[in-house]
């Protein structure tokens, strides 16, 4: 077999070391857009980065298809060597980059999947399918997709909805699914997080998750998927900040060679990409620093460091890591042969030849954004069918009211774009006479309820587990509101947007006069199936 890189001199060692960097960048073009300035560096950074760092990926969050599209080209041009660019796109292109298809969590596919396994895995499949060609349309070349993670905990705060079940053999079937439907384009997939993250109620943006189940229970629920991802043909696997004794006492997965090495290269015989979970989480960062936990991850058999504290810090990090002997270069060399594979894999033009450098000086890859506009009509069919495939409802009565209260609560409702001036959570109920619209989140101020006026409410809850604020579960807000209103009699019908266990706590509580309805989505679209559905007469 060839090599991919036959002179191990063409590239310097801080220049091979950068290859397994990734760094997190804003979608928006323009600085003063920039969301998040702790981790999302400036232009003139970015471009540092890219092109005299020679870093090997980016990992983008936040603007449109639209500028997406504008800021892969202008990054591609920046960099000497193409590079990977990547999202975590788990439920498509459109829940991160508005103007594309936004499905629903991945859960809504296992509640199909309890009543037909086949369409299940046919929506899986076409949504795959979906995520990939709009992805490739903007200049995305890695789905960091599907997350296989059986979410066999409803307090996990982290994984939840974003599973596809609770079950190995749902979770394996579907992912499965979803891997072929991406790979009928030339992206790469990511089975995530190994070896399971979804038996946890610790964030571990936050902290470090401790598993403490015996290997015979990881193999029968936690490593299936992995095993029906790698059997796929899955392009990279990215580990979990967990701590799991039964597989290492001393370091969390990310960090342990007998996770990622012994048990994933060797025992499972993935060949493809290793990467880390971000490294900015804190999980890991709080407990072994910027720099240690990096050259930790690489000993353990990471290829990709993702999202790093300090990028530049960490390439020279690892260098004098090699250079002092802890590491060696082959160890590195071995790491960039893997991306090289990945990179000839997706940065290869239909027109380049079969020498298997040439993407190396190969054009960046032709935007098809035209395309995406065009084909939104299909995937905006297949969204609403998979809302409604997977939507619980219970509609005894249609609520009808003169003059009604719409009571709508959200976590953040800064960060909530989903809650626009012309959603339907906020325009579709006041021709049924919920026409005084209420929103309240954690921010709120408290009311007095004593002064609170009486009116028939329509309460609207979007609520599902918030990576980075530890929440799964009912808010206290929502869970105030839910028992108020029962109390006071003035609960006409409820709406619960994102995690079925929420739904669970509430319908024992309901009398089966109140209608409700359940849908997996937050997005508009499924805000206006779930409320036509209320409505309807």
């Amino acid at each position: 077999m060839k090599t991919l890189l036959p002179n191990p001199d063409a590239l310097s060692l801080s220049e091979l070391v950068a290859q397994m960097v990734v760094v997190r960048a804003s979608g928006f073009l323009f600085d003063h857009e920039i969301r998040y300035p702790v981790w999302e560096p400036t232009a003139a950074v970015l471009q540092h980065y890219v092109k005299d760092l020679g870093v090997g990926g980016v990992i983008l969050l936040g603007a449109s298809a639209g500028e997406i599209a504008l800021r892969t080209q202008q990054l591609q041009t920046w960099a000497n060597i193409p590079l990977l660019i990547c999202a975590d796109v788990e439920e498509g292109v459109g829940q991160r980059f508005s103007g594309a298809t936004w499905f629903p969590p991945p859960m809504s596919l296992a509640e199909i999947a309890q009543k037909d396994l086949t369409l299940a895995c046919h929506y899986a499949e076409q949504m795959g399918k979906v995520t990939a060609q709009e992805s490739l349309a903007i200049g995305l070349n890695w789905v960091l997709a599907p997350t296989v993670d059986v979410n066999n905990n409803p307090n996990n705060p982290v994984i939840n909805v974003r599973a596809f079940g609770e079950t190995p053999e749902i979770v394996s079937a579907l992912a499965t699914a979803f891997i072929q439907g991406a790979h009928s384009h030339r992206v790469l997939t990511t089975a995530k997080h190994f070896p399971g993250h979804g038996d946890t109620e610790i964030d571990s943006h936050l902290e470090l998750p401790t598993i403490p189940h015996d290997r015979d229970r990881l193999d029968q629920i936690e490593l299936p998927p992995f095993k029906a991802a790698i059997a796929a043909g899955v392009d990279s696997v990215m580990s979990a900040h967990l701590q799991i004794p039964a597989f290492d006492p001393n370091y969390p997965a990310t960090l342990s060679s007998k996770v990622l090495t012994d048990t994933l290269r060797q025992e499972l015989g993935f060949e493809g990409l290793i990467s880390t979970d971000a490294m900015i989480m804190g999980a890991i960062a709080n407990n072994y620093g910027t720099e240690e936990s990096c050259i930790l991850a690489i000993e353990a058999g990471a290829d990709i460091l993702m999202m790093p504290v300090e990028p530049e810090k960490t390439i020279q990090a690892v260098c004098d890591a090699v250079e002092s002997g802890r590491l060696s270069r082959d160890r590195i060399q071995a790491s960039v042969e893997r991306i090289w594979r990945a990179k000839q894999k997706v940065c290869l033009t239909p027109t380049s030849t079969e020498d298997p450098h040439a993407w190396e000086g190969s054009p960046s890859p032709a935007l098809e954004t035209e395309r995406l506009t065009q084909q939104l009509g299909q995937s905006n069919t297949l969204n609403a069918e998979i809302l409604r495939q997977s939507m619980k409802v219970h509609r005894p009565n249609v609520p009808q009211v003169s003059h009604g209260r719409n009571l709508i609560i959200v976590d953040d409702l800064v960060d909530c774009d989903f809650l626009t001036r012309t959603a339907p959570a906020i325009a579709l109920p006041q021709p049924f006479g919920f026409t005084q619209t209420e929103i309240i989140d954690r921010h709120t101020p408290a009311i007095h309820t004593d002064d609170y006026a009486a009116f028939p409410t329509l309460l609207q809850l979007f609520i599902r587990g918030n990576p980075f604020r530890g929440i799964a579960g009912l808010t206290d807000s929502a869970q105030f509101w839910f028992d108020f209103l029962l109390q006071k009699n003035q609960l006409q019908a409820i709406v619960i947007y994102g995690s079925p266990y929420i739904l669970d706590q509430f319908v024992p509580k309901l009398s089966q006069n109140i209608p409700y309805v359940f849908t997996f989505g937050q997005m508009q679209s499924a805000q206006a199936i779930a409320l036509q559905t209320l409505f309807s007469a």
